[in-house]
């Protein structure tokens, strides 16, 4: 059994440097072709083949499959075949081979991800291309409800995008299980000729909304792409204070997210009032900014106007926000700015929700020095 390890061991790794010789040597000295035929290792349960395949062996992958006669359809562990390895290797050569000895193009893998979604993670136009040609479906969704579409938009290269528009030009028309549209996915990652060539060839309703109604507009803000923000309003008439099911606005998205830049863009540029707030709690930016502990933020909002003493539905100011998530340093910056520690509506002030000390010793510092 040690033998049969080490020789294994030593065909894995001939298979990964492609010495095609030494393989042949191997095997020809030991009668060990049947059973590398079907030979899984390790917890991946990868084959030969899968190691042939990612490595970009292609006179490897074809004297595996015409001399050893393996399977071009074994899968290891998570179910990849070698044309998935293939195709998110990017190694066009090995995946034209594996196609034209047979191997199913819209093979699934766990999670029910395709060769050509694969691919398109790599943003390979030539081994897309392959794909393609041997009848690769473009509409086919993953488990997440996500196709190949959604993750060229992510990946953000034009070309892979145009050509999926071409083989199916209806593949943007499609939701994840969430209701992401491919235009929520080039937002949020900032793919802007991705967005541009969305917003002039495809068909998306402004401000679709995802599941938690979040628009494509709030995605590019609370991820610092303005430039992506400013493309939604021109070509897409996006909304500037659209709500999302927590009846949150992009300005608060962006004080959540810290995006100090987009908070002025909004405020200072598009005209929203700094103060309005989230219909489900009536919580401000400044709130978000404080349950968070950006510092920077609250000091930003400070500076384009809100309102230190705005309280939320339960009369809750942003002090008792900062404290309840036990964020010293946002407690000591809002106390700086003048933001007194008074009860909410249940008569509990802010101090009694900090738990750490070093919250506390905040406190303790600011009244020793109002006293004095």
């Amino acid at each position: 059994m040690d033998d049969e390890n080490f020789l294994w061991k030593l065909l894995v790794k001939f298979t990964q440097e492609g010495q095609l010789h030494s393989i042949e040597e191997l095997l020809r000295d030991h009668d060990f072709r049947t059973s590398v035929r079907n030979k899984h290792r390790g917890k991946s349960g990868d084959t030969l083949l899968h190691h042939a395949a990612r490595y970009g062996h292609c006179a490897v992958l074809r004297f595996l499959m015409e001399d050893v006669a393996m399977d071009v359809e074994l899968c290891n562990a998570d179910y990849k075949r070698a044309l998935h390895e293939a195709a998110s290797a990017s190694r066009p050569q090995c995946v034209r081979y594996l196609l034209a000895r047979g191997a199913r193009v819209d093979c699934l893998k766990k999670g029910d991800w395709t060769p050509l979604m694969m691919a398109c993670t790599k943003r390979d136009l030539g081994v897309i291309e392959a794909l393609l040609e041997h009848g690769a479906n473009p509409e086919l969704k993953n488990k997440d409800g996500w196709n190949c579409f959604h993750i060229a938009c992510r990946e953000g290269d034009p070309a892979v995008v145009r050509r999926l528009l071409l083989a199916s030009p209806e593949v943007w028309n499609t939701q994840s299980k969430i209701l992401r549209s491919p235009l929520h996915t080039a937002a949020m990652h900032g793919c802007e000729e991705v967005v541009s060539i969305l917003l002039n060839e495809c068909v998306y309703k402004a401000d679709s909304r995802d599941s938690c109604g979040v628009t494509p507009f709030m995605d590019a803000i609370r991820n610092g792409h303005i430039s992506i923000a400013k493309l939604l309003l021109e070509k897409h008439q996006a909304s500037p204070t659209a709500m999302d099911c927590m009846g949150a606005q992009p300005l608060h998205h962006a004080s959540l997210a810290a995006q100090e830049r987009a908070l002025y863009f909004i405020v200072e540029e598009l005209g929203v009032d700094v103060n309005e707030r989230a219909t489900d709690m009536e919580l401000t930016a400044l709130h978000y900014a404080a349950k968070e502990g950006h510092i920077g933020t609250i000091r930003t909002l400070f500076a384009l106007g809100a309102d230190l003493q705005a309280r939320d539905k339960k009369g809750r100011t942003a002090l008792h926000m900062a404290c309840a998530g036990q964020h010293a340093s946002a407690v000591q910056a809002l106390l700086e700015l003048g933001l007194a520690d008074t009860q909410d509506a249940s008569g509990t002030k802010a101090k009694q929700l900090a738990r750490k000390p070093d919250v506390l010793c905040i406190f303790d510092s600011y009244e020793m020095s109002k006293a004095q």
